[in-house]
């Protein structure tokens, strides 16, 4: 267990302010191979460099909070391998100084290999999670100090189910706001959806959501008020080149997207979510946090 700690927010009566997170999630060693296309099937193409470097869900959305000014900790498993102090390299060097690693020497640190094209910037992405797949209910009540301080919980689904909905449960029972991340999706998730006061489905997801195929703005609605029907109030779709959309008390907001040179993709909804939870977290309305 590597635990190191940050001063939590407190007005002079001592009680919790917004403006503290914390992020369950997944840390992976990405190897990024960058091709001038994707290969076709059983095709060996020469790619134009290969990089290795930190990410997962959960890293990539601490990240964001992280450098948009918010008080983050963030919680993460991995193996006790040399990928293992690569994670610590990487918080360290990052300024980030309040997350807990826990470790693991039954299973390797996640991994990922991804592939960006360079034709339009997207990307395919194969996740071996190793020990983001092995947290444990004692390693989750060990978290119970860190959520009762915060305002904000947020997670994805690259950790095993059974744990993102204990820390979901303890988070709402502390008063926290629960923000999930449904990706990459997973069925299993939907037992768990009562304690989800936010969620953020691309337009994949909400179409596996809510059974209703994303073509347009006008299916993207009716799967929104789908998933609303399950009990989440506050749902945000992100439609890549086409958005957000925001459905908050039965009232729809559509953000366009801003116009941006598409490098890579890949990210990209993490570098969101992480950004939304830092502004909803200083006080903004979902609205103004999701623009």
């Amino acid at each position: 267990l590597s635990t190191q700690y940050k001063k939590t927010i407190k007005d002079k009566s001592g009680r919790r302010m917004k403006g503290k997170i914390c992020i369950l999630g997944s840390f992976n060693v990405d190897i990024v191979a960058r091709v001038s296309r994707f290969p076709k099937s059983g095709e060996t193409i020469i790619a134009i460099e290969n990089t290795l470097g930190p990410g997962g869900k959960g890293c990539n959305q601490a990240m964001a909070a992280f450098f948009a000014n918010a008080d983050v900790h963030f919680f993460a498993k991995v193996g006790t391998d040399h990928f293992s102090q690569f994670a610590r390299n990487h918080f360290q060097s990052s300024g980030m100084d309040s997350y807990t690693l826990y470790q693991t020497e039954d299973a390797p640190t996640g991994s990922a290999v991804i592939y960006v094209s360079e034709e339009n910037g997207e990307n395919v992405i194969a996740i071996a999670p190793g020990a983001n797949q092995t947290i444990n209910d004692d390693e989750i009540y060990a978290l119970q100090p860190y959520l009762t301080e915060s305002y904000i919980l947020l997670v994805q689904l690259e950790n095993n189910i059974d744990a993102v909905a204990k820390v979901m449960k303890l988070a709402r029972s502390l008063g926290n706001t629960v923000i999930l991340n449904p990706a990459p999706y997973s069925e299993e998730i939907r037992d768990y959806l009562p304690y989800v006061d936010i969620i953020t489905p691309n337009e994949t997801e909400a179409s596996q959501l809510s059974g209703i195929e994303i073509t347009d703005m006008k299916s993207a609605k009716q799967a929104a008020l789908r998933i609303a029907e399950i009990g989440i109030e506050r749902v945000l779709i992100t439609l890549g080149s086409r958005g957000v959309l925001v459905l908050e008390n039965d009232q729809f907001h559509h953000i366009p997207a801003f116009p941006a040179v598409v490098v890579d993709t890949a990210g990209a909804g993490d570098a969101f979510n992480g950004a939304l939870a830092a502004a909803l977290a200083k006080g903004e309305t979902l609205f103004k946090a999701a623009k």
